[in-house]
């Protein structure tokens, strides 16, 4: 998005939301401006108004929305339809069904958020020599806790600034390579 979006956006809250926007003085829209264009620079300026209007219409504070809520909205507009924990899981515990013999294809099957969560076909293989018993309940258990906390952990990554996040992904390599 660019400055001029950026103010554009802005424009709208202040018409919608004018009291958040009283005797805001000169440097203070400047700071403003500042602030969202850089926490907005690599998000898409249609997908940003999407969720702009989607909080005018849906809210019911009367102050104007912050940059996380916005954000919020941005995540929920542009995410893509990755399962639930339990969805995730039925999704393996059907692969796991063929998972003896048959892995490889069951695992090319599975959702990719649900590939990441899984690792890969040889562990969907030890999975299905395990008793069905101890997948249903002790490894299900355990994958919807760190499914969901993948999940969750990608969503909050998806809304900081592409900049943030390359140096977040930056600092995580220096410290796999010193490991």
């Amino acid at each position: 998005m660019t400055r001029k979006e950026t103010a554009a956006a802005l424009a709208i809250l202040k018409a919608a939301y004018p009291h958040s926007f009283k005797g805001m003085t000169k440097p203070d829209a400047e700071a403003t401006l500042n602030l969202w264009s850089r926490q907005f620079a690599d998000d898409d300026p249609t997908l940003v108004s999407a969720a702009i209007d989607r909080l005018i219409a849906t809210r019911t504070a009367g102050y104007s929305p912050t940059v996380g809520e916005v954000k919020e909205q941005l995540a929920k507009l542009s995410s893509a339809d990755a399962p639930d924990e339990a969805e995730a899981w039925a999704y393996v515990s059907m692969a796991c069904r063929n998972g003896l013999y048959g892995a490889e294809e069951e695992f090319s099957k599975l959702p990719p958020a649900v590939q990441n969560a899984v690792g890969s076909p040889e562990q969907l293989r030890q999975w299905a020599m395990m008793d069905s018993g101890t997948v249903e309940s002790v490894v299900a258990s355990n994958f919807r806790k760190s499914y969901a906390a993948r999940q969750t952990r990608e969503k909050e990554l998806a809304k900081l600034p592409q900049s943030v996040r390359n140096l977040i992904n930056g600092v995580s390599e220096v410290m796999r390579l010193e490991s």
